[in-house]
């Protein structure tokens, strides 16, 4: 039987973007109800779907070869495993997610020297603990299941350690973020074990290498102009590259054809800009994938 590489899938709020993700990357996934074997367009990859606190126990062990979780949860579990490279992207935005300490809006806690003998509620048990500890404070921290949130609200806890992203959530439920504790993003991690059998490495690297190239096509575009060689100077000094812009002479005229690969936030004041500084036919172009 052939060789088949183990991929785990973190079930859950990353799901959809990761799904998405290996989509861009060139690998579609597809789920289906209440089975958590994906199927995948790859005969050489079979996918589970694990929960990210889990992750890293099952590809510790060798039940998976690779898969994706949040920092967080490494952090938490300690799992013996080799971080490929870090992917940062979140169920909402391409962006770190934080674990916060909250309040209620008119608790007396102002920081996190103030919760000597507190009662705190969290999933990240072991990392509050530790964090705690290391600053000298001691606190009751106890394991919560989920509604982390109405635990303090309620008045079962006295504060909560919790992950938010914008922290809407959290203000939405009368609660305030005293400080941050993490900031997380999400690892492709490897057995130690795969990551020595040449065949698997190889196509570990190959999705390390085509997610990296995925994420970092979002931030781009490419743009595409006609320039008049009179003006090409000034349009060029406008124009910013990851080295310097493509230029071709345009058949039979005195034209330049020019192009590069931009950030997406400056598309917007930078097309008005060429304009005014001579170029025409300017065209916006998506990338899906960008390697450097």
């Amino acid at each position: 039987m052939p060789d088949k590489l183990k991929l785990g899938i973190p079930k859950g709020s990353l799901e959809t973007a990761t799904l998405e993700l290996f989509d861009q990357a060139g690998w579609r996934i597809s789920t289906r109800a209440r089975n958590y074997f994906p199927s995948i367009n790859d005969d050489e990859i079979t996918c589970a779907l694990v929960r990210s606190q889990e992750m890293g126990s099952y590809v510790a062990n060798g039940t998976l070869d690779l898969g994706l979780t949040g920092q967080d949860w490494i952090l938490e579990t300690g799992a013996d495993v080799v971080t490929v490279t870090e992917l940062v992207y979140s169920k909402t935005a391409d962006q770190p997610c934080r674990w916060v300490l909250v309040v209620k809006n008119d608790s007396p806690i102002q920081s996190v020297s103030d919760l000597q003998g507190k009662v705190v509620s969290t999933e990240l048990v072991q990392f509050t603990r530790q964090y705690l500890a290391e600053r000298g404070v001691e606190a009751e921290v106890q394991f919560s299941w989920g509604a982390t949130e109405a635990k303090v609200v309620e008045g079962l806890a006295d504060a909560a350690v919790e992950i938010t992203e914008t922290g809407t959530t959290i203000r939405a439920h009368g609660l305030r973020i005293v400080c941050d504790l993490l900031h997380t993003h999400t690892v492709l991690i490897a057995n130690r074990d795969a990551l020595e059998d040449p065949w698997k490495k190889s196509r570990i690297d190959k999705i390390a290498l085509l997610l990296n190239s995925a994420l970092l096509a979002r931030d781009r575009v490419m743009l595409k102009m006609n320039v008049p060689a009179d003006k090409l100077d000034v349009v060029v000094s406008k124009l910013p590259s990851l080295h310097a812009p493509t230029i071709n002479p345009l058949y039979g005229d005195d034209w330049m054809a020019v192009e590069s690969v931009v950030g997406r936030n400056e598309v917007r004041d930078l097309i008005p800009a060429l304009k005014a500084a001579g170029a025409e036919g300017i065209l916006e172009f998506e990338l899906h994938k960008m390697v450097l």
